[in-house]
């Protein structure tokens, strides 16, 4: 059976992480998930059961003790039911928790019942500090409040969680303001399509 991809676009908030997950999904006919959509409504009812504010993340235990890790496993289970039959997946979600571990791709097909023929992509998406703050402010999310609060300490804080993940495939994009190109991920796909046996680690700008 041919290789199915699974692309983990990851980036700080304001990256433009899923507009690279939109370009990828368009031009790949993957399936998109994005860990937001799939999860927002029963996160929020979540934290107000338990008494918290359904807006807070980043400073909220309950979220981060119990619902965040949730949420990944149903956005991973639903990236297994596509692959299984074949197709595609771009998942667009942070995943930073889960950087510092350089065997999570594995632990992730193998936990979550992963097709033997799936392959994951790391789709790191760059971008300045300025560029990024002023997406955040725009886009008005009540859960990224708490970023704004102390931008500089969350932006260092980004910075310094590398991802260590082991992969044979991946690409880096240069998101800041002028953006990433239709064409810029049709080169960088391009690339991966061009050579399965090398493991590219392509920046795109």
């Amino acid at each position: 059976m041919s290789v199915t991809r699974a692309y983990f676009v990851i980036g700080p908030a304001g990256s433009g992480k899923s507009t690279v997950a939109r370009l990828l999904a368009r031009q790949t006919g993957a399936a998109y998930i994005d860990k937001d959509t799939a999860c927002t409504r029963f996160t929020e009812a979540l934290l107000e059961l338990a008494g918290t504010d359904r807006s807070e993340r980043d400073l909220n235990p309950y979220y981060q003790s119990t619902v965040m890790d949730l949420e990944y496993l149903t956005i991973l289970d639903l990236a297994r039911d596509n692959l299984a039959v074949g197709r595609p997946v771009v998942l667009d979600a942070p995943f930073g928790r889960y950087f510092s571990r350089p065997g999570y791709l594995a632990e992730v097909a193998e936990r979550h019942s992963w097709p033997r023929h799936a392959e994951p992509v790391v789709v790191r998406v760059e971008t300045d500090s300025d560029t990024a703050q002023a997406r955040v402010r725009a886009r008005g999310c009540a859960r990224d409040l708490s970023k704004l609060a102390d931008w500089d300490a969350f932006w260092q804080k980004a910075q310094d969680n590398a991802c260590r993940w082991s992969s044979r495939h991946s690409l880096v994009f240069d998101n800041r303001a002028d953006g990433v190109t239709p064409d810029a991920v049709a080169r960088a796909l391009g690339g991966l399509a061009g050579d399965d046996s090398r493991a590219p680690g392509l920046t795109v700008r």
